[in-house]
């Protein structure tokens, strides 16, 4: 089983910088895409529904703003798209597929980059969302929960650390809240699992020269149940072609599909 995830930062605007004749070639099994930042209103069909794949989307009530996406070869059993709180769900956040035992979820979580009303709104996002991860957990299902988590977990996952400890997405407590995650939840962050290199990241700035010099972050993950953490066999971060500000995380399961 193959997985894709990628913040598009504007679903069309991957797709006129080629984002879907790639993903055509990737023979992904799941496509998981956060900030669509449009209506299903807005998207042609090229968008709605590329060969091969059966499409669903969570847009936000705010047009040209967050949103996810979920492409997958095999009709789900089950699409869920609700978090259950009403600024996550108004702001489309959140989509889940269901495969039998198996669920596949796009997630993007808010940043809180823009100042402390945005950070507050993230931190709040954050413990209502522990306890549903929690839950997850203890489902006699397995998860594979796909996105931009807009926190980078460790010093190595980041490369100017010392100067960002004070900034959203490397803060003591969101990094804490990453430490309960993997730590004590016992979910797994699958590229980990066997890349355990530096410089690997998924995020850069469009400030300076953060792409050319590769000053980036890794926020975004797949993070699985633990049960998957021996079905993880290959992990890539792809940057041959840029179609956003982040790339494609590519992660391989040994999982019929």
């Amino acid at each position: 089983m193959k997985i894709i995830t990628l913040n598009a930062n504007g679903i069309r605007s991957a797709q006129r910088k080629g984002f879907y004749q790639w993903m055509q070639k990737q023979d992904a099994d799941v496509v998981c895409i956060q900030e669509i930042k449009a209506q299903v209103d807005q998207l042609d069909k090229r968008i709605l529904s590329p060969p091969g794949y059966f499409g669903f989307f969570n847009a936000a009530g705010k047009k040209g703003y967050s949103g996810v996406a979920l492409y997958t070869r095999r009709k789900p059993d089950r699409i869920v798209q609700k978090l259950g709180w009403k600024q996550a769900d108004m702001e489309g956040r959140f989509l889940q597929a269901d495969f039998g035992k198996l669920s596949v979820v796009s997630i993007y979580l808010p940043s809180g980059s823009s100042g402390a009303e945005r950070q507050a709104i993230k931190f709040d996002f954050m413990n209502r969302f522990m306890p549903i991860l929690k839950k997850m957990r203890r489902q006699r299902r397995n998860y594979i929960i796909c996105g931009d988590w807009n926190i980078a977990h460790k010093k190595i996952d980041l490369k100017n650390w010392r100067g960002n400890q004070k900034n959203s997405g490397f803060l003591p407590e969101e990094r804490a809240w990453m430490d309960e995650l993997f730590d004590i939840v016992g979910m797994v962050d699958t590229f980990r699992v066997v890349n355990q290199q530096e410089d690997q990241y998924t995020w850069w700035s469009n400030r300076g020269q953060a792409w050319a010099k590769n000053v980036g972050w890794r926020i975004d993950y797949q993070i699985v149940s633990p049960d998957l953490r021996d079905k993880v066999t290959n992990s890539e971060i792809y940057k041959d072609r840029r179609f956003s500000d982040h790339a494609p995380l590519i992660i391989e399961y040994n999982i019929p599909f």
